[in-house]
């Protein structure tokens, strides 16, 4: 039968996608359906038909999964942020270390099991940064999430995956916004003034910073907004204008200065302290993060006499973190703003035997490859796309032995696996650390080294 629009089916829940859509299927057809959990027997609406697939809308759930769990979230069925809101934390575990294991026998054609993944202790108010785009709606200014594969935004209140504080300082800043009537801006008509509410907490240090995107370079009322939110949020040290004239998706512009108090925030991480401001990279988990980096060093084999080299660095949390157990460290970023955290963290940190490079990961590489410096080790911590193929021929040519790949992807990871085990790198340790409960996402460390060295 073929299925139409507007179809009203029985289904039976089998799967999730790497996006954590339920699949079921219908004559063979696979069928697509946000918030179905395997196991269950739901009616589902279809809302697109095509050949080879349909998507569909959850109508009704018949026959509940064993792993099926209510929502603690309100808007988790609109919104697009997570996606196992109705899972049981033990399926969405298995489900992240199938999904590591999927991507390393179909896309990387590797014989490699990841050793599990480790769990969080916490599944709500784990992030320390929040991105929230404001939109007008009814008239009235709302900041939240988009919808699932939109851009409506859906106004989230308070986000279980955030802190407090970060609701409260939305809630201070949309009644400043109405107070003083500040346009909003319309991605539509690329007009109005404020884009994006920006917030960041240091888990450890209790400070917190704002950060306002404008699609312009003035804010009227920029004192009273600095008075609203230091009356909201208690930790505030600092309000920071960033100005994003782009007609563009990408949030940040290039421009900042800084309303009130600082324009960064400190925390502490695996016994470091590290100064971070909106531009720079930092794992939004932290004590996540702190697993996940100890399992990098422990992967490392770090003795106190090599080179290491860190590329995509961030503002120096992996490296820095290692350096007392290396000679000399080479981080690399290309992100001008965060290169000057990095250097300033190792200054703070009395940290001698570490530099830090402004520049793409790629070129880079190449360059040290040129001046002949050989890293022992090298620690690439990349965005979801990966590496470029050049940054692996550069750490190839400089004759580093061991690699260590933080990957937030498992199907980019495992091409580039694919690619490394052509130049002669083996995978020989895999491990996943879940720094976002709720969500599809899952980091993944994993341990190569040459061929001809064995030493794990």
């Amino acid at each position: 039968m073929q299925l139409k629009k507007n179809d009203e089916i029985q289904l039976n829940i089998t799967a999730l996608t790497s996006e954590g859509s339920a699949i079921g299927r219908k004559d063979g057809v696979p069928i697509f359906v946000r918030g179905g959990v395997p196991g269950d027997v739901v009616t589902a609406h279809i809302i697109k038909a095509k050949k080879n697939y349909a998507v569909a809308r959850l109508q009704q759930v018949q026959e509940p999964s064993p792993h099926r769990v209510e929502s603690d979230c309100p808007v988790s069925a609109q919104c697009g942020g997570c996606a196992f809101r109705t899972v049981d934390y033990a399926e969405e575990l298995r489900f992240k270390q199938q999904r590591i294991d999927d991507a390393f026998q179909r896309i990387g054609h590797l014989d490699l099991q990841v050793e599990g993944v480790l769990a969080a202790p916490d599944t709500v108010r784990y992030r320390n940064k929040a991105q929230y785009p404001v939109q007008l709606q009814d008239g009235r200014p709302v900041a939240g999430f988009y919808a699932y594969k939109s851009h409506r935004v859906v106004p989230t209140g308070d986000c279980l995956l955030q802190c407090t504080d970060f609701s409260a300082g939305v809630a201070a800043c949309l009644q400043w916004a109405e107070e003083h009537q500040i346009s909003v801006y319309n991605e539509e008509t690329d007009t109005g003034l404020l884009r994006h509410l920006y917030f960041r907490k240091g888990q450890a240090t209790g400070q917190v910073l704002a950060c306002i995107v404008i699609n312009g370079t003035d804010l009227p009322g920029g004192d009273a907004l600095c008075d609203a939110l230091r009356a909201a949020v208690p930790g505030l040290v600092g309000v920071v204008l960033n100005s994003n004239t782009r007609r563009t998706n990408v949030i940040l512009g290039d421009r900042d200065r800084v309303l009130w108090g600082k324009g960064e925030l400190l925390d502490k991480l695996c016994g470091k302290t590290f100064a971070i401001g909106p531009h720079a990279f930092y794992q939004v988990n932290h004590d996540q993060c702190e697993r996940l980096y100890a399992l990098a060093g422990d992967f490392a084999g770090l003795t106190g006499d090599q080179v290491l080299l860190d590329l995509y660095c961030g503002v120096g949390t992996i490296g820095l973190t290692l350096a007392d157990r290396c000679r000399r460290l080479i981080g690399v970023e290309v992100v001008p703003q965060a290169v000057e955290n990095a250097r300033e963290n190792a200054r703070r940190n009395d940290i001698e035997n570490a530099e830090f490079l402004c520049a793409d990961a790629a070129g880079a590489a190449t360059q040290l490859a040129s001046q002949g410096v050989r890293p022992d080790v090298a620690i690439v911590d990349p965005p979801r796309k990966g590496c470029a193929p050049e940054v692996f021929a550069a750490i190839d040519k400089m004759g580093t032995q061991r690699l260590v790949y933080v990957s937030c992807d498992p199907a980019t990871l495992a091409r580039d696996l694919a690619l490394l085990a052509t130049m002669g790198y083996t995978a020989r340790r895999a491990c996943g650390v879940d720094l976002f409960p709720r969500t599809p996402h899952v980091e993944t460390v994993v341990l190569l080294s040459k061929k001809e060295n064995e030493q794990t």
